[in-house]
């Protein structure tokens, strides 16, 4: 089953979160942009075809085909996601993390925090993002340093809230 507009909204108000929270944390531009690929035939058909609204579609694309089309066309694209982030190690010869730029990784924070409060709804808590990312495998996948700065602000987050947490990560350069 389809669900053309209801993926539409989710990842329209999805956006929108995340522009404002990136408002909030000074990079007004990266939000306005952010995930825009989404509205791409190559990402939008799959997520309204796989649409489950209380998580990503991309994982019930994985359980029908054994990956993601959408999620490869989206995190090569999308630099705001960790996984973008991985290279050739020529001295290792093998593929691994790349430290994030700053204002990269200040996207990111927002994109976890609006997801959070999308897919959750009035059940969102300033705990969620971090029990997202202590239960997930994201930490051991990225670059020590960016793992270390996100779970950081996370931990601000859950710690002192949004107010505090946004106005610090703003006064980051």
């Amino acid at each position: 089953m389809w669900h053309f507009w209801k993926h539409f909204f989710t990842i329209t108000r999805h956006r929108h979160k995340v522009i404002y929270h990136c408002m909030r944390c000074g990079i007004l531009w990266q939000g306005l942009r952010h995930d825009l690929s989404k509205y791409s035939p190559t990402e939008f058909f799959p997520g309204a075809r796989f649409y489950m609204g209380d998580r990503s579609p991309t994982e019930a694309e994985r359980r029908t085909y054994g990956c993601s089309k959408a999620w490869m066309h989206h995190k090569g694209r999308n630099r705001h996601h960790f996984e973008y982030w991985v290279d050739y190690n020529i001295v290792t010869r093998r593929s691994e993390p790349v430290e994030m730029p700053l204002k990269y990784v200040k996207e990111m924070f927002c994109d976890r925090v609006a997801a959070g409060k999308i897919y959750l709804g009035e059940k969102y808590t300033n705990n969620n993002p971090i029990e997202y990312f202590e239960n997930g495998n994201a930490k051991n996948s990225m670059h020590p340093k960016t793992a270390k700065l996100l779970e950081g602000w996370l931990r601000m987050l859950q710690k002192d809230g949004e107010k505090k947490t946004f106005a610090y990560i703003k006064s980051l350069r």
